[in-house]
């Protein structure tokens, strides 16, 4: 009897339980499952779009390769397709990678104006100081230059990197010091580039690095001088009996 009491104890200690928890715990169970079939779903829609979105720019790449390669070659297709990839994927690094190349093509086509456009388009769209931003900077810097605005561009470029597009950050200051007639300052922009190449071991500008220091620092006319001293020298020291001598000749 005094074990029935118990049970019955028991039961209807669970009943109360499930009357003031049970509603509760359900919702908690079914919220639980929800968040993790959309998780899962998340992340097969993330992956799916993730996929499509490489697809395509690849698709991309491969019409850039065609049409360059063809003489008048027309990017209206190209551009349409990357401008669908920004359009589908815009939050996808592809969408920055598309936007990338229609800012190529534009400076190919000397449209300056649809170049700063799309790079100002990625900055706003990058992490700050990512590989996709150093890069959208570093040529959106030379494009404003290219249109004479060379403070901006400077400006752009004082912000510097210390990643893998420093040597060419300095590089690019050191064109546009040179586009300015600022010599002495084109020169120590060079200098810091080649000191960056020689120290992460990369050469592949050294050679167009060279050629622009040798062109801030042409031989000196010293051979000329000198030559010409020596004629001076040996013509002040000619002795006058030549003259002399062909006076009582004559």
């Amino acid at each position: 009897m005094d074990t029935y009491r118990t049970e019955e104890e028991q039961v209807e200690a669970i009943r109360r339980w499930w009357d003031e928890n049970g509603r509760s715990t359900i919702i908690s169970i079914v919220l639980a499952l929800a968040a993790g079939f959309g998780w899962q779903a998340w992340k097969n829609h993330d992956q799916q779009l993730g996929e499509a979105a490489s697809h395509d720019y690849q698709l991309l790449l491969q019409h850039l390769a065609v049409t360059s390669a063809a003489p008048g070659g027309d990017f209206s297709e190209a551009k349409d397709l990357a401008e669908q990839i920004k359009a589908q994927y815009a939050s996808s690094g592809y969408a920055q990678f598309a936007a990338l190349q229609l800012a190529k093509i534009a400076v190919s086509s000397n449209d300056m104006e649809q170049a700063k456009a799309q790079l100002k388009w990625v900055l706003n769209k990058a992490p700050a100081k990512s590989d996709i931003a150093d890069i959208a900077s570093l040529r959106l810097a030379r494009v404003l230059a290219s249109t004479g605005d060379t403070d901006q561009a400077l400006e752009i470029l004082a912000t510097g990197t210390n990643g893998a597009y420093a040597a060419s950050y300095e590089l690019a200051r050191g064109d546009i010091y040179m586009q300015l007639d600022r010599s002495d300052e084109a020169k120590a922009a060079y200098l810091e580039a080649k000191s960056i190449l020689a120290e992460t071991g990369v050469d592949g500008s050294l050679a167009t690095l060279e050629q622009k220091l040798q062109s801030l620092t042409p031989i000196p006319a010293r051979t000329v001088e000198t030559s010409n001293n020596a004629d001076a020298a040996q013509f002040l020291d000619a002795p006058e009996t030549d003259d002399t001598t062909a006076r009582q000749e004559g």
